[in-house]
């Protein structure tokens, strides 16, 4: 983990800690909105857990392996917008702009993320327009 420790605060920017927060998905909890699971996936790119990241990928889309940038320091999360991902949906949206530092420069990522509910548990498909 990079700096994050259980009562850090959580990366993902609810302000709650880490082991209270992004933590217990990390370790296997299922997040229950499609919006939660977008918060628990940036967490785990700034921690670096891959299984996490592989395991919320929905099974048509998921890459056979992942690398992490090492040299990409995440800085924060801001939700834009969402549409629908909810308790009683199965498929939700989520907009959102993480900041990031690399080779010193600072970045940008805005991306519209769509999240399908499947047997119960969120997953994230792929980027949308």
């Amino acid at each position: 983990m990079t700096g994050v420790t259980g009562t850090s605060t959580c990366p993902c920017g609810l302000g709650e800690s880490y082991d209270d927060c992004c933590g217990k998905y990390h370790r296997g909890a299922e997040p229950p909105s499609a919006e939660l699971l977008m918060r628990a996936r940036y967490s785990a790119y700034v921690v670096g857990d891959r299984r996490f990241l592989l395991r919320t990928w929905h099974e048509k889309t998921k890459p056979r392996a992942l690398t992490l940038e090492s040299d990409q320091n995440w800085q924060g999360l801001t939700i834009l917008a969402r549409e629908g991902g909810g308790l009683f949906d199965t498929e939700g949206i989520v907009e959102f702009q993480a900041r990031y530092l690399s080779d010193g420069r600072s970045g940008r990522m805005h991306d519209r993320s769509r999240f399908l509910k499947v047997a119960g548990a969120w997953r994230y498909v792929d980027e949308v327009d």
